[in-house]
């Protein structure tokens, strides 16, 4: 049987805080989800300011980034390149700001961002799934 590492609610939570820290220091209201590598959600955070619907958005986000095992800027890249087909795939977050977590080679989540432009949304994202290297 194969082991792998997890996210746990300790982890999730380090994400989302320097992920929320990256946010307020440039002054970007924003929401940041964190999810499992089966696109679960297990955190979620809408800072004052964000639109109602950034909470979709960074959560589906994360999704895809989570199942499609890549950051979710390479789903838009595809499309923009002209594989305008790929939009009949049953995905949701396919713009840029969801960047997978990626633990001893294995994704065991992703973080999602939603709220400014999308290269600031993986800025963010990315600050956050930086905390984890720091521990």
């Amino acid at each position: 049987m194969n082991t792998k590492p997890i996210l746990s609610a300790t982890d999730v939570q380090q994400i989302l805080d320097a992920a929320k820290d990256e946010a307020l220091k440039n002054n970007w209201a924003v929401a940041i989800a964190a999810v499992d590598d089966g696109g679960h959600l297990l955190g979620l955070i809408r800072l004052d300011g964000a639109a109602p619907l950034t909470s979709y958005i960074a959560t589906e986000k994360a999704r895809t980034s989570a199942l499609g095992r890549r950051e979710t800027k390479f789903y838009e890249e595809m499309i923009n390149g002209g594989r305008t087909s790929f939009l009949s795939v049953p995905i949701q977050g396919a713009l840029e700001g969801g960047v997978p977590v990626i633990v001893d080679g294995q994704v065991v989540g992703a973080v999602g961002v939603s709220g400014v432009k999308s290269d600031q949304d993986a800025q963010v994202a990315k600050a956050g799934i930086a905390a984890l290297d720091q521990n």
